[in-house]
């Protein structure tokens, strides 16, 4: 390209053809290692977060997903960091998730739930393209829950994101209702049919 510098700079590094992938530390490990699925799903899950923000939502829980997605970041980053007391200088500089980001989605929670109908049994996900994504986030979001706390058996994870995660499971669940109000879906609850 004429008059335009080549950048040298290439996507692939061709390491991770062996089926091994660098933590920060730049140790290597097993891209089925229970760390990498751990920060792995979570990736995925602030996809499907960012799924839902492509639908019309308002300020409110777009701004909430936003801060989320961010969160998300920084959480996978966290779990990406293997070098236990040694944080790496990535890891070091980010504000760790806290209990200010737990409080900050119990708020959350509980301002949505206020309005929204009392459930007594479980809904069945559907009815609306974004409520279905919000469930898909949910189970994403409960899975990576799974794998952060069986990483947390052999290495020692923060607390707070564990708390982080379980809490942000609950608010994508009320996330669901909302959206289901808010697109004037009518919820299913699931009546299990008696013997």
């Amino acid at each position: 390209m004429k008059g335009r510098e080549m950048s040298t700079y290439k996507l692939y590094t061709k390491k991770g053809d062996d089926g091994t992938t660098g933590l920060l530390s730049g140790k290597r490990v097993n891209k089925h290692h229970i760390r990498v699925k751990a920060y792995g799903t979570v990736d995925e899950l602030n996809t499907w977060v960012g799924m839902i923000r492509n639908f019309k939502i308002d300020k409110n829980t777009d701004n909430t997903l936003m801060d989320i997605q961010n969160e998300l970041m920084t959480m996978a980053s966290q779990l990406a960091d293997d070098t236990s007391n040694e944080v790496t200088k990535l890891v070091k500089s980010l504000e760790p998730i806290d209990d200010k980001n737990v409080k900050k989605l119990e708020d959350q929670i509980d301002l949505i739930n206020n309005e929204l109908p009392e459930l007594k049994n479980f809904v069945i996900p559907g009815g609306h393209v974004v409520v279905s994504y919000t469930h898909l986030a949910r189970c994403t979001c409960r899975r990576a829950e799974r794998f952060v706390t069986e990483l947390n058996e052999i290495e020692n994870v923060p607390h707070m994101i564990i708390a982080y995660i379980n809490r942000l499971s609950d608010f994508l669940f009320i996330l669901s209702r909302k959206l289901a109000q808010d697109y004037k879906v009518q919820e299913i609850t699931w009546r299990p049919k008696k013997k």
